[in-house]
């Protein structure tokens, strides 16, 4: 695809998706979101991609927020379809099948907050910030924000963020359980790649089995999930990673997974 509003570049088996309207600080407003849903839909997709890394141009933001200016306009009506078709990319980058990292380099607010929790993965600089502010212009978060939240970080710090409305540091992050790691800004984009790397010579098949249960098997009472978990684990004999894998641990030698 080609979009003014993105960059995207292969490197091996990690594609990484770079939101690329520096001068808006990345913010989401419609055709953003269009694109990144082709993105992620091609990068679902293609089978040579078995990581994807997410991340925003520019040395301040990964995303600041939602496009205040087009959402100013808005009808009730018509907020409702931008929540909507906001909320229906990041489920999609949730349930892609594939890793996706989020690679936060800068401010990571409101509708960048919703974004990253999306992403499977999330790996900050020690000088970015996140948080929920549209309490502070009469709104709620439209993308997922008060469910993410609550999930990866439970109910007290969903409130403390949304009521709030104001900004914490990466290690806050980092204690909430929002951020995966922390990293010195200079060593972001290394550790990120050094992450995606070892993802991407992991078995596909395997970690699509560990995010499917995970993430569905996870939305429903624990007896439910662990029979998901148990159905997830049968699947994986059948596959020739699986036969791979455990002949290469027997024979003391590096797995090749072929995806298959």
């Amino acid at each position: 695809m080609v979009s003014s509003n993105l960059l995207v570049e292969d490197r091996g088996a990690v594609r990484r998706i770079t939101l690329n309207r520096p001068d808006k600080l990345n913010a989401l407003n419609h055709a953003t979101l269009t694109d990144l849903h082709q993105a992620f839909e091609a990068a679902g997709r293609d089978d040579a991609v078995r990581v994807v890394v997410l991340t925003g141009a520019g040395p301040k933001a990964f995303v600041a927020g939602a496009d205040i200016a087009e959402m100013n306009g808005l009808s009730p009506v018509q907020a409702r379809d931008f929540s909507r078709h906001g909320q229906a990319l990041m489920r999609r980058i949730e349930t892609l099948g594939k890793p996706v990292l989020a690679m936060v380099n800068g401010f990571a607010l409101g509708g960048g907050l919703e974004l990253a929790m999306a992403c499977h993965l999330r790996i900050l600089a020690d000088t970015a910030k996140i948080g929920q502010p549209e309490v502070n212009l009469g709104l709620v978060p439209g993308f997922g924000g008060t469910q993410r939240l609550l999930r990866l970080a439970g109910r007290g710090a969903a409130l403390e963020l949304c009521l709030l409305g104001q900004p914490i540091d990466a290690a806050r992050a980092l204690q909430l359980g929002i951020a995966t790691r922390v990293v010195a800004a200079d060593q972001l984009e290394a550790e990120t790649d050094r992450v995606a790397d070892q993802l991407a010579a992991s078995a596909p098949q395997a970690l699509r089995g560990v995010l499917d249960a995970v993430i569905t098997g996870g939305d429903g009472p624990l007896e439910a999930g662990l029979d998901y978990e148990t159905q997830v684990f049968a699947v994986a004999f059948s596959t020739q990673d699986m036969k791979e894998g455990t002949g290469a641990f027997l024979a003391r030698r590096k797995p090749e997974f072929s995806g298959r």
